[in-house]
């Protein structure tokens, strides 16, 4: 256990400063989320929207979390496999599904910085603090809300780990992400069958968690969207365990981890 907490701690240190070092990184979490609140501020501000600074924050905030672990977390594999480093983690030690996890909590941990950027741009431009009613349950659903992120980055990393088109399919995963899971929306503004493929994401029940602790919404609504998000939670980790072994086995087979 403790040689497994020192690999995943370093393994978390080397990434955060790694993709720091990156200027599209750092882009994503410093620009990005300022960029992003203004427009949503704008926005919502003149519809009139009484929680308007609610949906900028949380909305800016998620999008700039979003965005840096899929552009970061997602593309470690297609960075490590031209650099010539892929199949060396792959076969290390300590485990590649550990290494994995330590670069995504890395970038997890270190995307948290655009949540904070985006709530000082939103009280500098409104003059006011986003309130929030239920601060337990607001740490509660901010927590889920990464552990889906972690899972889901996880879950991509594996399926990628097959294919060598790693920024095309980096670029087509954020905005879908965002907009079917109601990071800057509610989905009830979604057509009823996209509601329903929406209700499917467990990001988008972690979201509803957000704004009802937030805003203060009904306790009873609050606990039913907590059942169905760690029910969704148990299959992606399942999924996730279902890739792995997939993966393992097509790449000891076909030895797919180089450039050509």
């Amino acid at each position: 256990m403790k040689t497994m907490l020192k690999i995943l701690g370093s393994t978390m240190m080397l990434q955060m400063k790694q993709s720091f070092a990156r200027p599209m990184f750092r882009f994503c979490l410093l620009l990005n989320p300022i960029v992003n609140t203004i427009f949503l501020y704008e926005l919502f501000f003149h519809r009139g929207v009484n929680d308007f600074l609610s949906y900028v924050v949380l909305g800016a905030g998620l999008m700039g979390i979003w965005s840096c672990i899929c552009f970061s977390s997602v593309g470690d594999i297609n960075r490590e496999r031209y650099s010539g480093t892929l199949p060396f983690i792959y076969v290390a030690p300590g485990g590649f599904g550990l290494i994995v996890f330590g670069k995504v909590l890395g970038n997890t941990l270190l995307s948290l910085v655009t949540f904070f950027i985006s709530y000082l741009t939103a009280a500098i431009l409104s003059g006011k603090i986003m309130k929030i009613e239920h601060a337990g349950l607001f740490i509660i659903a901010m927590l889920l809300t990464l552990v889906c992120f972690i899972i889901i980055s996880i879950c991509f990393a594996y399926v990628l780990m097959l294919s060598r088109k790693t920024e095309l399919y980096m670029n087509l995963l954020e905005i879908p992400i965002i907009f079917i899971c109601g990071f800057t929306f509610p989905i009830e503004v979604l057509p009823k069958w996209m509601q329903q493929i929406s209700n499917c994401f467990a990001p988008t029940w972690a979201v509803k968690m957000i704004r009802m602790s937030v805003n203060g919404g009904n306790i009873s609504e609050f606990g039913n969207s907590l059942f169905i998000l760690m029910v969704e939670l148990l299959i992606l980790i399942l999924i996730s365990l279902v890739l792995y072994r997939y993966m393992d086995r097509n790449i000891r087979i076909k030895s797919t981890l180089e450039v050509c």
